[in-house]
């Protein structure tokens, strides 16, 4: 299963966050809902968790050699 990423340097805040968030999909939905709601003082809703849903990226892992 590819992991999600959830990166709050990529969406403009007052406190210029840089927390990034990695997963499996529903761990990251779940961890940056909640990061959202204690520090960006967002409410929990179902918009809210689809909202970072759609926000998520796949992992990009470094090439090994």
């Amino acid at each position: 299963m590819t992991r999600k990423v959830a990166d709050c340097r990529k969406f403009p805040s007052e406190t210029d966050c840089t927390l990034t968030i990695s997963g499996e999909e529903e761990e990251v939905v779940k961890a940056a809902t909640e990061h959202a709601v204690s520090v960006h003082s967002h409410t929990d809703s179902p918009e809210l968790r689809d909202q970072i849903r759609g926000m998520l990226e796949d992992e990009k892992v470094p090439a090994q050699h």
